[in-house]
């Protein structure tokens, strides 16, 4: 798991003093997932075709992109938000792996809210996936 920095772009942590004022944890994961969903979208293709972009960490880079991202970046992007809004802790976050068409390798986040553990596919979003649930199997 990237190790999340301390000395964020001005923009990331403008969006992280909004989150700042959600009333609690449901709240923050819902905004926290709308403002990525927003700027952010999965591509099975792409994710082949584009697939050095999978090694950036930048932060800046990362943020002022828009459109297709890597799974990984994008929910680098939601640990990032989520944690430095205060309400999550590091172990209120979990990687898991599955499979896209039973073949390609796929990462989403799973995010403890009270005792309940809630799927987390921004990446997924552009082929119907809602938050609670994540990309596995065939999904066009």
């Amino acid at each position: 798991m990237a190790k999340l920095i301390d000395n964020l772009p001005l923009a990331i942590q403008e969006s992280i003093d909004t989150l700042k004022h959600c009333a609690d944890k449901q709240q923050c994961l819902e905004r926290a997932y709308q403002i990525l969903a927003g700027k952010y979208h999965g591509d099975l293709l792409k994710t082949y075709t584009r697939f050095w972009l999978v090694f950036e960490r930048d932060l800046d880079k990362l943020w002022n992109r828009s459109g297709f991202m890597h799974c990984t970046n994008i929910n680098y992007l939601l640990r990032t938000l989520l944690v430095k809004s205060g309400f999550f802790v590091e172990a209120d976050i979990r990687l898991r792996w599955t499979l896209v068409w039973y073949v390609s390798p796929h990462q989403y986040l799973q995010v403890k809210i009270g005792d309940k553990w809630i799927n987390v596919d921004i990446w997924g979003g552009r082929y119907g996936i809602k938050l609670g649930d994540y990309a596995h199997g065939p999904i066009l």
